[in-house]
C-alpha cells in the first residue's frame, strides 16, 4: 500500500474515534432525551386534539405546535397528580384508584409490580434496601453487578436467598432475575450512580478501585494472659549462734 494512503487513513481512523469518545456522550445524552420527549408528547398527544377540538385555531395544526404543547401539557397533568398525591384528599384520591385496580386481575399485577419498582427505584439511599452487589454470573469465576433487590426465605431450609437484578451492559432495560443464597452475594461499595455508569458504558466510566472481593472478617484476638512469677523467698538455713 502507498505509505501516503496508508498515513492518511491512520490519521482519518484516529481522528474519527477521537471525534466519537469526544461527541459519544453528547449524542447517547441526546438519545435518551429525544426518547423521552417522545414518550411525553405522545402521551399528550389526546390531549392537543381535545384541544383542538374545543378550540379549533389554525396555529394548533402546526406539527411542531402539537409536539411542544403536547409535552407541556404532559408536565403539567404530571405536576398537578403529584400536587394532589402529597395532599391528603389527593392520597385517598389514590388509595381508591388502587383499590378499584384490585378488581382487574392482570391489570392489578401489572400496576402494582411497576409501582414497586418505581418506589424502590426512587427512594432515597439511606432509605432504600437496595444496594449494588456481584455475583458469578454468567458462570463461576466471572463476577456481574447486581442490585440487590430484597431477600427472601427458603421455605424447606429456612437459608436466606437473595433477589439479584442482573442489567445487561449497554442495554439495562434487559436483564436477567436469579434467586441465590445469601452468602453467595459480594456486597460491593459501589454506589447506585457509579454502577449505572459502568453499565451503561461497558465499563469505560466508573471508579478507579471498588471493593471486588469480600471484605475481611476481623480477627478478634484473644486475651493475653500474663502470668506473674511468684517471688520465692529463699531463707537462708538457720544458723545456731548460740553454740
Amino acid at each position: 500500500m502507498n505509505p501516503t494512503l496508508s498515513r492518511t487513513l491512520r490519521s482519518l481512523q484516529r481522528n474519527i474515534l477521537a471525534g466519537l469518545i469526544t461527541a459519544g456522550p453528547l449524542l447517547v445524552t441526546f438519545f435518551i432525551f429525544g426518547v423521552i420527549l417522545d414518550f411525553l408528547a405522545r402521551a399528550g398527544l389526546p390531549l392537543v386534539h381535545l384541544l383542538d377540538a374545543l378550540f379549533p385555531e389554525p396555529w394548533l395544526t402546526e406539527p411542531w405546535v402539537q409536539y411542544v404543547l403536547a409535552i407541556l401539557l404532559t408536565l403539567v397533568v404530571l405536576y398537578v397528580v403529584g400536587r394532589m398525591t402529597s395532599q391528603m384528599m389527593g392520597r385517598q384520591a389514590i388509595r381508591l384508584f388502587e383499590a378499584s385496580l384490585q378488581r382487574l386481575p392482570f391489570v392489578a399485577k401489572v400496576y402494582t409490580s411497576v409501582r414497586k419498582l418505581i418506589d424502590t427505584m426512587l427512594l432515597k439511599q439511606e432509605e432504600s434496601t437496595q444496594r449494588v452487589v456481584l455475583i458469578d454470573f454468567p458462570c463461576a469465576g466471572q463476577k456481574s453487578i447486581g442490585f440487590l433487590t430484597r431477600t427472601l426465605v427458603d421455605s424447606a431450609s429456612g437459608e436466606i436467598l437473595a433477589a439479584v437484578l442482573v442489567p445487561q451492559a449497554i442495554n439495562p432495560t434487559s436483564a436477567y432475575l436469579q434467586i441465590l443464597p445469601m452468602d453467595k452475594v459480594i456486597e460491593s461499595d459501589l454506589t447506585m450512580e457509579q454502577a449505572m455508569s459502568m453499565i451503561m458504558t461497558g465499563g469505560a466510566v466508573g471508579p478507579d478501585s471498588f471493593r471486588y472481593g469480600r471484605a475481611p472478617e476481623p480477627v478478634l484476638e484473644e486475651p493475653m494472659v500474663v502470668l506473674e512469677e511468684s517471688e520465692t523467698v529463699l531463707s537462708a538455713p538457720f544458723e545456731d549462734r548460740s553454740a
